[in-house]
């Protein structure tokens, strides 16, 4: 069977050695006197999964749950600490709104910095200059300086590159949110022509709407492993279904904190996320559900 992405067993580890909050003092300490155990976090672990030609993959999770890494996992940007990742074709990327953009260039002058980034001959992306240009409906601003866009303005210019240059594999990152409402249906039609094309998509977002109505699958993601792939129906009522957990717990946290039921030592996230590494009991508010679509 062909693919256009197969991953298996992918993990993303970051030391949490040298942090911001890290002093130079505590880092050259550090440096003479190493810790014996470094500390450190999954980002991604044990990430399995295929995608074929013609698919459009949703990956959806709260905050924090590695969605972002794993794009940048299979764009090449992060080497994978364990596991492999197989790429078939040509992958265009959109994971932010300015990336590989540079900001004192006109919009048409980078549109070639985006080619020659992603390796596209220089001819090629003048024959399609216009269409870009065309498509991002911003050509009285083409000329300007991309410092004097609005974020909607990116938005368009970035979409409108990304797609242009006929990937095999798009991947995009909650770059579809930004834009007016006919963007956004120009956005959604040119997705679906390069679905139609055999192409594959990864869409990462917090709008349910579009994971939905746009993508045949799903994947959910919760501390850097899947927790469910499928119809992206029913893995997105689990994901909210986990979401009302959440925030039931967090408010009976806060309430047990003010009534002296669980000691006032850190902030609730923080006391949400020790209990979850010891193993602590902690109020709830309602069951957890945890049952796979």
């Amino acid at each position: 069977m062909s693919f256009a992405i197969q991953a298996r067993d992918l993990g993303v580890r970051y030391s949490l050695r040298f942090t911001k909050k890290t002093s130079i003092r505590r880092s050259f300490t550090r440096l003479l006197k190493p810790d014996r155990g470094e500390k450190s976090f999954w980002a991604l672990r044990e990430v399995t999964f295929t995608l074929a030609p013609g698919e459009s993959l949703g990956i959806i999770g709260p905050n924090g749950a590695g969605k972002s890494t794993l794009l940048q996992v299979l764009a090449g940007i992060i080497m994978p600490s364990e596991g492999v990742v197989e790429v078939n074709g040509h992958v265009s990327t959109l994971l932010h709104l300015q990336a590989g953009f540079d900001q004192e260039l006109s919009g048409r002058e980078n549109i070639m910095l985006a080619g020659a980034l992603m390796g596209i001959d220089h001819r090629v992306m003048e024959q399609r200059e216009e269409s870009i240009v065309d498509f991002a409906d911003i050509d009285a601003f083409i000329d300007a300086p991309l410092r004097t866009y609005s974020s909607g303005m990116r938005a368009k210019l970035g979409f409108s590159i990304a797609t242009a240059v006929d990937p095999d594999i798009l991947l995009l990152d909650e770059v579809l949110q930004t834009g007016d409402e006919a963007f956004r249906e120009k956005s959604h039609k040119r997705i679906g022509e390069v679905l139609s094309a055999a192409k594959a998509v990864v869409l990462v977002s917090h709008d349910m709407s579009w994971i939905t109505e746009f993508c045949n699958r799903a994947i959910l993601l919760e501390k850097g492993r899947i927790v469910a792939d499928g119809n992206p129906d029913e893995v997105v009522a689990l994901h909210m279904e986990h979401s009302e957990f959440r925030k039931q717990r967090y408010r009976a946290v806060i309430k047990a904190m003010r009534s002296g039921e669980i000691p006032v030592t850190a902030r609730p996230k923080q006391v949400i996320r020790e209990a979850e590494r010891t193993g602590r009991k902690l109020p709830t508010g309602s069951p957890q559900g945890s049952s796979k679509p």
